[in-house]
């Protein structure tokens, strides 16, 4: 059944008071299945239950009924919107430790930093192993440019055509455009500056190749602070 104006006010009433679901029947001496069948399910409460809420929380009819003067449109900045308009989600934010530099270019050994970057929620969320590092160099500099910070989810393992952070012989670190062949491995940039070449990695060549993960997202530098 479609959700009415009541059960998206109660729900909205519930979220202003910090209160569940249960609570909220104990208050009313009521059931939470009945609570949740009229948030979810469009049942409707008698008259004298409605009232009955009310006196509790010091509401009137258009905060429990009303679909655009209801709490759910005064929570959400929608009273005097048009009818039908969306309320927007409020940001969720989360933070990604910031654990070094990687370079774009030539392979040098990372720094360690001590720092935290800002990021969606949502990147956060399907990613939470990730870390951050500082891009330096401009082998990369199509798709991430110097200075930005790369989200690198380290329980990704990179596939052919991934970008891949990567650890040649245990120690030095790069970003790369990764495609696997039968025996090859070939590190490719991507970048406005001609003079980048590939690096080819054949198997027996004795080189050993860490594959440290995948980069899933980037920050821009400008944009922080």
């Amino acid at each position: 059944m479609k959700v009415t104006s009541f059960g998206r006010n109660l729900r909205a009433l519930r979220d202003r008071e910090g209160i569940t679901q249960a609570q909220l029947a104990d208050m009313l001496e009521t059931t939470q299945t009945t609570v949740n069948g009229w948030e979810t399910r469009g049942v409707q409460p008698r008259r004298a239950m409605q009232e009955k809420i009310m006196g509790i929380f010091g509401l009137g009819d258009d905060d429990i009924l009303s679909e655009s003067a209801g709490l759910y449109a005064q929570l959400h900045g929608l009273v005097g919107k048009p009818s039908g308009a969306i309320a927007a989600k409020e940001p969720r934010k989360a933070y990604a430790p910031l654990l070094g530099r990687i370079h774009a270019g030539d392979a040098v050994e990372p720094d360690v930093l001590d720092d935290e970057i800002p990021i969606p929620w949502d990147v956060w969320d399907r990613h939470r192993s990730g870390y951050f590092l500082q891009v330096e160099g401009t082998c990369m500099n199509r798709v991430y440019p110097d200075g930005c910070y790369v989200f690198v989810d380290p329980d990704r393992e990179p596939s052919s055509g991934s970008i891949a952070a990567v650890s040649i012989d245990g120690a030095d670190y790069i970003m790369r455009r990764l495609y696997v062949g039968a025996n090859t491995c070939i590190l490719s940039p991507e970048s406005f500056d001609p003079e980048w070449r590939d690096i080819v990695i054949t198997a027996g060549s004795g080189h050993e190749v860490d594959m440290a993960g995948t980069v899933v997202w980037f920050q821009p530098e400008r944009e922080l602070g």
